[in-house]
Order: C-alpha cells, then sequence, then structure tokens
C-alpha cells in the first residue's frame, strides 16, 4: 500500500483522472456516431461530466489555498498578484501552446481563422456570447476557470477596503454563495428570454458562455471552505454525501433521459438547474474522495500518470489532434475495424504528445514560479 503524503491526495488524482477520461471519450463520439442506444447515450453526457468535474476540482483545490492566503493578516493586493502569478505559470503556458498551435494549422491547412481570433488571447471568446467556430473549442471552459479565479479575490479585497465589521471567514463564505446565487440568476434571466430551445443552443448560448458558467467553479469553493471550517463534519459525513451523490447521478444522467425530460419540454429544467446540479453531485462526492488517500501502488501509478497529464491532453484533445486527424484521414467512410484503429492511434497520440508537452513544457515553466523564493 502506498501512504499519500498531506499534499497529494489520490481520490484527488482520481477524479482529475476520471474527468479527463471522460472529456476524452465524449471526443471519440465520431467513432460510434451510428451507435444506438446505451452506448450513445454515455458517450453525450461524458464530456459533460467531464468538465464538470474539472470546474469543480479546481475550486476546491484553488479555495483551500485562497482561504489561507485571505486569513493571513498581511493579506493585500500583492499577495493576490502573487496567487494569480502562481496560477498563471501553470495555465497559461499550455493554453499559448494550444492556441498558437491552432492558428498555425489553420494557416498550413488553408483554413480561415475566425474573425475573433484576437479576443483568445485575452480569454474573452466565450465572455457573453457563444463561440463563432469551433476554432480551438476546448478554450470555453479554460475562459470560464480564469474569469472565476480572477472574480472572487478581486470582490474579497475590494471588500477588504472598505474595513467592514464582519469576520474574514464569514466575507469569504457570503462572496462564495453570492457568486453561486448570481449564477443561478443569470441562469435563469437566460431560460426566460430563450427562444430557441434545442440542445445545440443550451450549449452555445448557455454551457459554454463565462457569465452563466463562473458559479461552477464556487461549488468546488464552498466545499473547500466548509472542510476547513468543519473539518470534523467532513470527515463524518463523507459516506453519506457520496450516497446522496450517486442518487442524484442516478436521476440526472439515467432518470431524466428515461423520462424524456428534454430541453423542449423541460425548459428551465435545463437551462436553470441542470447545470448546477451536476456541480453539486460532484461537490457531495468531495468529502469521501479528498480523504482517500491510500491505494495500492499498482492502481496509484496509472491514475497519478494520467492525473498528471491532464491538463496538457486537455489543451489539445478536440480542435488540434482530432482536427488534425479528420483533415488527413475522414472517418465517414471508414468500416467498423479501421475506425478501431483510428482510435486506438488516436489515443496513443493523444497520451504521447500530452506526456511531451507535460514533462518538457508545462512542468519546466512551472518550475519557474518558484525562482528567486527562498
Amino acid at each position: 500500500m502506498q501512504d499519500y503524503s498531506a499534499k497529494r491526495v489520490f481520490g484527488l488524482d482520481l477524479l482529475r483522472a476520471l474527468a479527463i477520461l471522460l472529456v476524452v471519450f465524449s471526443s471519440l463520439y465520431f467513432l460510434v456516431s451510428n451507435t444506438q442506444g446505451l452506448v450513445a447515450q454515455l458517450i453525450s453526457i461524458s464530456g459533460i461530466i467531464g468538465i464538470e468535474i474539472f470546474f469543480v476540482l479546481s475550486g476546491y483545490l484553488l479555495g483551500r489555498k485562497f482561504y489561507y492566503l485571505f486569513l493571513n493578516k498581511d493579506f493585500s493586493f500583492k499577495s493576490i498578484s502573487k496567487f494569480w502569478i502562481h496560477r498563471w505559470f501553470r495555465v497559461l503556458p499550455n493554453y499559448y501552446l494550444a492556441l498558437f498551435i491552432n492558428i498555425g494549422l489553420a494557416l498550413y491547412l488553408g483554413l480561415k481563422l475566425p474573425s475573433d481570433t484576437w479576443q483568445y488571447f485575452l480569454f474573452i471568446q466565450n465572455f457573453s456570447w457563444s463561440l463563432d467556430s469551433a476554432f480551438f473549442f476546448e478554450s470555453w471552459s479554460i475562459s470560464i476557470g480564469e474569469f472565476a479565479v480572477l472574480l472572487g479575490p478581486l470582490l474579497l479585497y475590494l471588500l477588504m477596503l472598505l474595513k467592514l465589521n464582519i469576520e474574514k471567514s464569514k466575507l469569504f463564505l457570503g462572496i462564495t454563495l453570492a457568486i453561486i446565487f448570481i449564477g443561478i440568476c443569470t441562469k435563469w434571466i437566460y431560460s426566460s428570454q430563450d427562444e430557441v430551445k434545442t440542445m445545440i443552443s443550451w450549449s452555445s448560448n448557455l454551457k459554454t458562455v463565462v457569465v452563466y458558467r463562473i458559479d461552477a467553479v464556487y461549488y468546488g469553493v464552498l466545499a473547500a471552505y466548509i472542510s476547513i471550517m468543519r473539518p470534523l463534519f467532513w470527515k463524518k459525513v463523507k459516506f453519506y454525501t457520496f450516497l446522496i451523490g450517486l442518487l442524484l447521478f442516478y436521476f440526472l444522467f439515467v432518470y431524466v433521459p428515461a423520462k424524456y425530460w428534454f430541453i423542449e419540454t423541460h425548459t428551465h429544467f435545463w437551462n436553470v438547474l441542470y447545470l448546477p446540479l451536476c456541480s453539486i453531485i460532484i461537490t457531495l462526492m468531495l468529502p469521501l474522495l479528498s480523504q482517500l488517500r491510500t491505494v495500492y501502488y499498482i492502481i496509484d501509478k496509472p491514475v497519478r500518470f494520467i492525473s498528471s497529464i491532464a491538463y496538457a491532453i486537455y489543451v489539445i484533445h478536440y480542435s488540434i489532434m482530432i482536427g488534425l486527424l479528420s483533415q488527413l484521414i475522414p472517418t465517414y467512410n471508414l468500416p467498423i475495424f479501421d475506425r478501431i484503429v483510428y482510435g486506438v492511434v488516436y489515443l496513443s497520440g493523444l497520451i504521447l504528445t500530452g506526456y511531451i508537452i507535460s514533462r518538457w513544457f508545462e512542468k519546466p515553466i512551472a518550475l519557474l514560479r518558484n525562482y528567486g523564493k527562498g
């Protein structure tokens, strides 16, 4: 058995690895596009689950770090800036690498770049509007994550300038709950104005738009707050919350499709409740998974490996890897065996490329954030 240190938690590595596997599984949908029934249904929802896991997990990890930073007596804009820079050293290099590769591939293949390409450099390509094209499509979730990381700390800093006679822990909780509440309100406003009730419109105009989705990260931040402020409660309820999460999972991803609760007939449910319920399900599973620290080495090693290259895989898995392969070898006329081979080649190339980016690009740059500390 391997005993994890406090810095590394197998359950969270498992969650991150599961998230990227679900996203990649979803991106392979075109290989089984003729499949009907349960397999096609599972593929169609796996990508949604994977991205929501990333949101909540990111919120939980960053929320714990920032909470301790916020409670420090030396809390200032300088400390927030260091927090952001630490985050950017982890996120921005891979993002911009993938962006430049996407631009290069588009020019090489003779494809027209979208008119809003400049917006991708500022993470505003999907701020309050949908993405115009499939160009670097997976970037939508990174934009949401970056604005979420900016919003909470900035609001807390501005409140501190007001010198309110309120405990810092209560301010942290208040801002977290306020962002979640406002996120639900924005979805309600969208739903009340939604005239095109289709899943395509829902995906492009709601699911992937920053102003409607920042709250997804803050369910994880709320979990971080509870784990710090109520540690005994966090430990005591881990099995109960996990069970409730499983029941909600069954309701949302089995019962709802089985009962044909589609957006055409249950518009407000899909627009207002569906995505928050996804976040709540993952949040309910965090107490158990965040305390899962011991595991057999044979299980630990592959999980840790996939977890460590998850972000590198994510930024290239769709627009670069599938985009390039589909240009070189279209799949619509391929027989089933050739599609399987195609999928194996895609997955092998994806893991290898993700490892190369992580090992020789992402990690060396991330180490620079500690340069000068001493």
